[in-house]
């Protein structure tokens, strides 16, 4: 923790009134001496940096004006043109103020605390790179051996991942033999196959153009599992939620994945498989769970933008739409009004038709094409092509209606039927919410 003392003080203040008053308001190590322009070269300003071992910092009068000073002073305003200059000084460095001014007939001191420092921008620029450039790699890989020390630094990342209760319930199974990886991809082109069966006609003709794993063409495999019960009955922080341990190993994949990145790998995560099915081939005991499959090396290049983004198979989120404030819905801008605005210079999408069937049930999937979305207070049994939005009111709902659309534009949808199954205001609201979202994101749209 770093200790900030601001000072202000009349030209000529001795040190020893100073230093003092410092000493009485002053508990630890000092880090930072801040004053107003023009007292930095005051001799009892300079000795107290010096004896405390701390930077001398000054910050304009502007600037110290700013700041909005818990304990201003008239007699202070007077002397220095802004109502306070101790405090205000804490406050310009961006340190929490602990202690308001103490004061003598000559000077002021105010203490603060700054937070613990990032790193030098040189270094964050570094770290969001390595997030921004991660890809889920899929071609262009290298037949190229992973030298050994470089694949212990990568897998040393991945197990300094966090995990509840300092549990660590991952393991890392390297897999190089390609009888065995043969069976994988097997079992990946089996899900493949079905995937594609379900897909409606129009996506499923995408789709045949997209490349899912890259299991034979990694000279590395690594298989992430879990066992859920590592650490014993009383791990800190798993009891009131279990999902927190497999959590904890998905963690610790982006983590690999990361320093992967770093030292010039590409990672592909393969999902195509039963979990089970998999688990069977490598022989994982039966309380251990298969969490990520993983396929590592060297490759051609790493491409400026996700494949799936590329192939124009999906979009990227924006941020706006997921930063919610204080509680749910609650954000910078009305997203209804913002989809509003969007609809009067949206250019028309093309892609796929789905038809949504507001207040349906699973019953009513009978073509690959169809959405429902359940507006019941129960929990319907887990079917992706259900969405559960159990609104609490209509302009809740008009909001899910409005989220639901721009989320279908963003994964290749350009067009919308909208059917309202059981009439509501709620199921109005949101097959209201669908053709605003839809029409925000140049979709068209009927209502049957």
């Amino acid at each position: 923790m770093s200790l900030v003392v601001g000072v202000g003080l009349r030209a000529g203040t001795s040190y020893a009134e100073l230093r003092d008053l410092v000493h009485r308001v002053v508990t630890g190590e000092v880090h930072l001496v801040v004053t107003i322009e023009g007292r930095e070269t005051e001799p009892a300003v300079q000795q107290l940096a010096d004896e405390l071992g701390a930077e001398l910092r000054t910050f304009s009068k502007a600037e110290l004006a700013e700041q909005p000073a818990p304990t201003p002073s008239e007699q202070v305003d007077q002397l220095s043109g802004i109502p306070s200059v101790a405090e205000a000084a804490v406050l310009a460095t961006g340190a929490h103020l602990v202690t308001p001014k103490q004061r003598t007939a000559n000077a002021t001191v105010a203490t603060g605390h700054l937070p613990a420092p990032g790193y030098e921008e040189v270094e964050r620029a570094v770290v969001h790179r390595v997030i921004a450039e991660r890809r889920d790699v899929r071609r262009g890989f290298l037949d190229v051996p992973i030298d050994d020390e470089l694949l212990t630094r990568v897998l040393e990342a991945a197990h300094r991942a966090p995990s509840v209760g300092l549990s660590q319930p991952w393991d890392f199974l390297l897999i190089r033999e390609r009888t065995t990886r043969q069976k994988v991809h097997a079992l990946a082109m089996q899900q493949r196959d079905a995937f594609a069966a379900s897909l409606p006609a129009d996506r499923r003709t995408a789709f045949d153009g997209l490349k899912i794993e890259a299991i034979l063409d990694t000279p590395l495999n690594i298989a992430v599992t879990c066992d859920p019960g590592r650490g014993g009955r009383h791990v800190l922080g798993r009891h009131a939620d279990p999902r927190t341990t497999w959590f904890s190993a998905a963690i610790a994949i982006q983590n690999l994945w990361l320093a992967a990145r770093a030292e010039g790998l590409g990672v592909g995560w393969v999902s195509f498989f039963g979990p089970q099915e998999v688990a069977d081939v490598l022989g994982l005991p039966a309380h251990v769970e298969l969490v990520g499959y993983l396929c590592v090396g060297y490759v051609d290049e790493f491409a400026a933008a996700p494949e799936l983004v590329r192939s124009g198979w999906a979009k990227r989120r924006p941020l706006s739409w997921a930063v919610h404030q204080e509680e749910w819905g609650r954000r910078d801008s009305s997203i209804v009004e913002d989809a509003l605005h969007a609809a009067q210079e949206a250019v028309p999408a093309t892609g796929q038709r789905v038809h949504v069937i507001v207040g349906g049930a699973a019953s009513d999937l009978g073509r690959p094409d169809v959405l429902v979305v359940d507006l019941r207070e129960e929990r319907p049994e887990q079917d992706f092509g259900v969405l559960w939005r159990p609104a609490r009111t209509p302009a809740e709902a008009e909001e899910y209606g409005v989220e639901i659309a721009r989320d279908l534009a963003l994964q290749g949808v350009g067009q919308l039927d909208v059917q309202v199954a059981a009439g509501s205001v709620v199921a109005e609201a949101l097959a209201a919410g669908l053709r605003t979202g839809a029409s925000a994101c140049g979709l068209s749209h009927s209502s049957a």
